[in-house]
């Protein structure tokens, strides 16, 4: 009778090769995803942006309008609360967070006014229409308005039920990683 060369006569040579292999691919992967978070990529599972791989550019001059960023969060009280509730992923950020994709729409100096969407300098911004609550009930507090102070930017989604700065206000610039430029991304 013949073998085959990959054939295991024991049960134990069979899981220990199981067990290898699994080890192997577990390291390949955590290997990969280690080399892609070093190298400026992030993958986005949210709905804020297309869903994919992108790539961190390094942004050398200050955010102007229009910048899509991906930036962490400093660690507030509304930070800490967005977390509680799992408006925020898990990941590199300063308190654990992932940083977060969104598009500059005021930079320092501008005017923020909050009604049912948001104004920047009397310009009402497309897709900004605030919502109550969240998709749990719990009631959804907006930002006040106000002026971007120094070295901070207001951040926006277009996504109706995205968290930014419309609820936590303007974050410090300083947190900005880089523009965010989509590599393989699929929009739903």
């Amino acid at each position: 009778m013949k073998t085959s060369v990959f054939a295991f006569g024991t049960r134990s040579a069979q899981r220990t090769f199981a067990v290898v292999l699994l080890a192997l691919a577990i390291s390949v992967i955590g290997g990969g995803v280690a080399a892609a978070i070093v190298g400026g990529f992030r993958i986005n599972l949210t709905p804020s942006e297309p869903l994919g791989l992108w790539r961190i550019a390094a942004l050398d001059r200050p955010a102007a309008r229009g910048d899509l960023v991906f930036i962490c969060p400093p660690q507030t009280v509304a930070m800490v609360q967005a977390r509680e509730r799992g408006y925020l992923r898990s990941g590199t950020c300063p308190g654990g967070v992932a940083p977060l994709i969104k598009t500059v729409v005021a930079v320092a100096g501008q005017h923020v006014e909050i009604g049912a969407g948001v104004m920047i300098d009397g310009r009402p911004i497309a897709s900004s229409d605030l919502i109550a609550q969240d998709g749990k009930g719990r009631p959804m507090k907006p930002f006040p308005g106000g002026i971007v102070p120094d070295e901070s930017v207001f951040l926006h989604s277009p996504l109706r039920g995205s968290y930014d700065s419309r609820y936590f206000g303007p974050l410090p610039a300083s947190g900005i990683l880089g523009l965010a430029q989509p590599v393989l991304t699929y929009a739903p």
